[in-house]
C-alpha cells in the first residue's frame, strides 16, 4: 500500500498521508493494524465516529427546550438526568454521576473544572477552549460574577452566584431560565435560544427575538 494514498475502497475518503503529521500517521498505521488483525472492523470505527459526531451543545439545547415546555420532564430531568436524557435518545450513560442545576431569578449556577476540563461531553461535545483555561479555572471561583460581565451577562447583587466544580466522578448541566416573551414558541425555536455557554452557566439563554432570526 503507497503511503501516500489509503486503500480508498475500504477507508473512504482521507487527506493523503503526507499532508499528515508524525502522531495522525501512527494513528492510521495502529487502525489499519487492528483491522488486519480483525480485532476491529470498519463498521465498529464508523459506528464511533458516527456516536462522536452526535455528542454536541445541539444535544444539551433539545433537554432544555423540553424541560421549558414540559414540566413533567423537568421533574424527571433534576430527579434522574440520565434516564430523561434516554428519554430523547440521548446516552449519558458514560457519566458516573449527572446533576442538572436550574438557574432561578435569586440563584445562578456556573460550571467550571478547578483541576482539568471534566466535562460533560455526551451532551455538550468538546468542551471550549477557554473552559479549559487556567484564567477561566482559577477566576471563576475567585470572581465569578466579573467572569459572567465578561461574557455579557450582569448579575444583581440579589442574585447568589453558585460556582459546581466538575471532576471525573460528578458533570453538571445549567438549565438556563426560560426567557421571558417565548410562550407562542414551538421547542425547536426555544432550542435556539439555548447556547452552549449558557448550559455552562457563565451567559443566560438567548432572548426570544434570536429564534426568529
Amino acid at each position: 500500500m503507497s503511503d501516500t494514498h489509503d486503500k480508498s475502497g475500504e477507508h473512504g475518503h482521507e487527506h493523503p498521508r503526507h499532508e499528515l503529521g508524525y502522531y495522525a500517521r501512527r494513528i492510521y498505521a495502529i487502525r489499519d493494524l487492528l483491522l488486519e488483525k480483525k480485532v476491529l472492523t470498519q463498521e465498529d470505527i464508523q459506528e464511533q465516529i458516527d456516536y462522536q459526531e452526535q455528542r454536541s451543545p445541539a444535544n444539551g439545547a433539545r433537554i432544555v427546550a423540553r424541560a421549558w415546555v414540559d414540566p413533567d420532564f423537568k421533574a424527571r430531568l433534576i430527579k434522574d438526568p440520565k434516564a430523561a436524557c434516554a428519554e430523547l435518545g440521548i446516552d449519558a450513560t458514560s457519566l458516573n454521576e449527572f446533576v442538572v442545576l436550574e438557574n432561578t431569578d435569586k440563584v445562578r449556577h456556573m460550571v467550571v473544572c478547578t483541576l482539568c476540563s471534566c466535562y460533560p461531553r455526551p451532551i455538550l461535545g468538546r468542551p471550549p477552549d477557554w473552559y479549559k483555561s487556567l484564567n477561566y479555572r482559577s477566576r471563576a471561583v475567585s470572581d465569578p460574577r466579573g467572569v459572567m460581565r465578561e461574557f455579557g451577562q450582569s448579575v444583581g447583587p440579589d442574585v447568589e452566584v453558585r460556582v459546581h466544580d466538575s471532576t471525573a466522578d460528578i458533570r453538571y448541566l445549567v438549565l438556563p431560565i426560560r426567557p421571558s416573551g417565548t410562550e407562542g414558541l414551538s421547542e425547536r425555536q426555544l432550542a435556539k435560544l439555548v447556547t452552549r455557554d449558557s448550559m455552562i452557566g457563565v451567559v443566560d439563554a438567548l432572548p426570544a427575538s434570536a429564534a426568529r432570526a
